[in-house]
């Protein structure tokens, strides 16, 4: 797996997962969970477990009261999926801050680096406990590519909440997607002008 033009060589670990759709159209009964089905099939097939999955209804009290109950004991990852846009339901960041005791936002930038409609994500990512939270889109195709961006490093942020000495992975430079990656800025620089999200994406 890559990231930042680097291939990462390490062991992997067993991760336990749950996931939780936060949609009003899913609770009610009147829209398809798709974005939870494709994350369960992308964990599965990572080798990570599905503990848990369930739907809450859009709000921030909704959501803070989910996820507070679900890291309850439990060390692992939880993944949202909806309620980080511009709606006025969409409340699913706030709630999350209002629980997390400490923020990752290394994580929820690279996940809103992943194509340029990722700039209007206002997910949020940090840990309660031994718990890892990452806001995640409603989208089918948005919540995959923002957790692909980050697969590579969870094994080892999730290690580290119950084991301090968790060694860091090893890293080899990818100097081919090095170059893609600095050709695709040239590129974008050229017709957005200097977008600071962007640089900041092509960068890392």
């Amino acid at each position: 797996m890559l990231v930042c033009g680097r291939k990462r060589q390490s062991v992997e670990k067993e991760i336990k997962v749950k996931i939780l759709t936060v949609s009003d159209g899913v609770a009610h009964g009147v829209r398809e969970n798709k974005s939870s089905e494709a994350l369960i099939e992308l964990v599965s097939n990572q080798g990570w477990t599905i503990e848990h999955a369930s739907v809450t209804p859009d709000g921030e009290d909704e959501v803070a009261k989910t996820l507070k109950a679900l890291a309850h004991d439990f060390h692992g990852l939880i993944i949202t999926t909806g309620g980080t846009g511009f709606g006025p339901r969409d409340q699913t960041p706030e709630g999350t801050l209002k629980v997390i005791e400490r923020e990752a936002p290394g994580l929820a930038e690279a996940m809103r680096l992943t194509n340029p409609l990722g700039r209007l994500s206002r997910g949020v990512a940090g840990t309660i406990g031994m718990t890892l939270v990452v806001n995640t889109p409603g989208s089918e195709k948005g919540c995959i590519e923002c957790l692909e961006a980050i697969m590579d490093v969870i094994p080892h942020a999730v290690g580290l909440l119950s084991d301090n000495t968790d060694p860091h992975p090893v890293y080899s430079w990818n100097w081919k997607l090095m170059r893609s990656l600095w050709l695709r800025r040239s590129r974008l620089q050229k017709k957005l002008g200097s977008d600071p999200h962007l640089i900041l994406g092509l960068e890392l």
